[in-house]
């Protein structure tokens, strides 16, 4: 039995993966000016649905996404590849401006850390007190 994560449509011909809906990364967040929570996927940025709850919201969404992957497979055309099935590697390769580097690696050498550890710690403490810069429309928390 193949794992949903792996499947592959046998009738395609090129071995495109074939995705499920439950792949994909969603959020629901009330609106005030639809008076209605809207439910949004991230790896399909056009596609919004409208419920009376959280969970009808969700389920709307799901149900778009699964007509969106329907119609993608119909016309051959590909998927976006879920968020989930990415690989990462943990290492990321960042550019800052000359000023900010000097001040996080006399940070880091005063607390007796590697600029790593340091960048490291101050991106999650920044995460959790909501201190990162969060996309309209969302609320860090």
């Amino acid at each position: 039995m193949a794992k949903a994560d792996k499947s592959i449509d046998n009738n395609n011909s090129i071995g495109r993966p074939k995705y499920n809906a439950q792949d994909y990364l969603y959020s629901v967040v009330w609106s005030e000016e639809d008076e209605a929570f809207i439910g949004r996927v991230l790896e399909f940025a056009s596609l919004a649905a409208h419920g009376d709850t959280q969970e009808e919201a969700l389920g709307e969404i799901r149900s778009a996404v699964e007509g969106a992957l329907e119609d993608l497979d119909d016309s051959g055309e590909r998927a976006p590849e879920p968020l989930s099935k990415r690989p990462f590697s943990g290492t990321l390769n960042l550019r800052m401006p000359k000023h900010l580097h000097r001040q996080l690696a006399e940070e880091a050498a005063q607390e007796g850390i590697s600029l790593n550890q340091w960048i490291n710690a101050k991106l999650a403490a920044s995460q959790w007190r909501g201190l990162l810069p969060m996309k309209k429309g969302r609320r860090a928390g």
